[in-house]
């Protein structure tokens, strides 16, 4: 049963992943590691402009410190361009204290909202993730690193789609095309801007070992020109790259977004468990790959659900035992993991998952 599967992953710069890095970093700020804090930061990035909206309870909200923290992210993201600079950018903020109809659930630790969060894992990688958005987050990572050490045409926005050819479920076979775009200088020929990404791109998947081979197409910058980009080329907004976020497409997702939000939104904590559940039943070898699903009500503590679909059939069995070692409460998950603990930036780009070294990636349950 051959097929193809295509995921794509967006790069540092992406003006929607500089709203989630921004909304990431301010959330970490008004936290501050203290269990009654709570978050939900949305930002909007446009042309020279960053705009925050959303609801806090916190005793660190400071206008001025937060300002400063939004244009230490630019400046780190590397945006210093004419249309969004970090020095020059105009800051918006416009976030407000939360609502104490909410707060009534989540201050004795109930879920933050009602919603569904699935978790995936598969063995096709070493980190247990599906292969078309592990070698599109490899490709970007590397971009990334070529950047940072001497490169001055590469600009921050980048873009990549790889499309895997299989075998079978979860039997890859190939990488038959390759997509990347990434913002350049002006004063590099088009021809010579494309090879040299070409080269990077190839470099990349050859050091991951990615199942590359001579009819592996690559559309390298197929528009043609890409000097405006980032916030000036395009309006981003947290929450908007959640399928990057989590598994390219080849999972369900519950639908809500990651960045900007404490642990006590379940939207998070419960995606992160989902993970942590489903990775840990396929690097137990019960399953080639697994599906976890979590469910919640606002202000209820245990979840509402608990599903395992895994190699085809659902499996009550897992779930039944998931739900007797696992405390699925959003407080078990935040202290299982550390959550009001963790620097939320870590976990901005490149993906929530498949990060070796997050507290949701450690194999240890069965």
């Amino acid at each position: 049963m051959s097929y193809q599967f295509t995921s794509e992953s967006v790069s540092i710069g992406h003006p929607d992943k500089v709203a989630d890095h921004i909304s990431d970093a301010v959330a970490t700020f008004l936290i501050d590691g203290k269990l009654s804090h709570r978050a939900a930061v949305e930002t909007l990035v446009t042309t020279n402009m960053v705009t925050l909206a959303g609801e806090y309870k916190s005793d660190k909200f400071n206008k001025m410190a937060i300002e400063k923290i939004v244009r230490d992210v630019v400046k780190e993201i590397g945006y210093e361009q004419d249309g969004f600079h970090w020095a020059t950018l105009t800051v918006y903020n416009e976030l407000h204290g939360q609502s104490p109809d909410i707060a009534l659930g989540t201050d004795t630790f109930g879920a933050g909202d009602q919603g569904l969060m699935f978790g995936y894992a598969c063995n096709e990688t070493e980190d247990y993730m599906p292969s078309a958005i592990y070698y599109s987050h490899k490709i970007l990572k590397f971009l990334e690193q070529e950047r940072n050490k001497a490169s001055t045409w590469l600009g921050p926005d980048s873009k990549s789609q790889v499309t895997m050819e299989y075998a079978d479920i979860n039997t890859p076979l190939r990488i038959s095309k390759v997509v990347c775009s990434s913002q350049h200088t002006e004063d590099y020929p088009l021809e010579h801007t494309r090879d040299a990404i070409r080269q990077l791109v190839v470099k990349a998947l050859q050091e991951c070992n990615a199942p590359i081979d001579e009819n592996t197409e690559y559309l390298i910058n197929p528009t043609g020109k890409f000097v405006v980009g980032g916030p000036d080329g395009d309006t981003g907004l947290t929450g908007r790259k959640i399928i990057v976020d989590t598994y390219g497409g080849y999972a369900p997702h519950g639908g809500g977004a990651f960045s900007g939000k404490d642990c006590t939104k379940v939207d998070r904590s419960a995606a992160y468990m989902a993970r942590y559940l489903a990775k840990n039943i396929v690097a137990s070898g019960k399953a080639q790959n697994a599906t976890v699903q979590l469910s919640y009500a606002i202000g209820i503590k245990e979840p509402t659900s608990v599903y395992v679909y895994a190699d085809g059939k659902v499996r009550t069995d897992l779930a039944h035992e998931i739900q007797q070692l696992v405390d699925l409460t959003p407080k078990g998950i935040i202290d299982r993991f550390d959550l009001f603990g963790l620097d939320l930036t870590t976990t901005t780009n490149y993906g929530h998952f498949g990060k070796a070294d997050l507290p949701w990636e450690q194999v240890n349950l069965f």
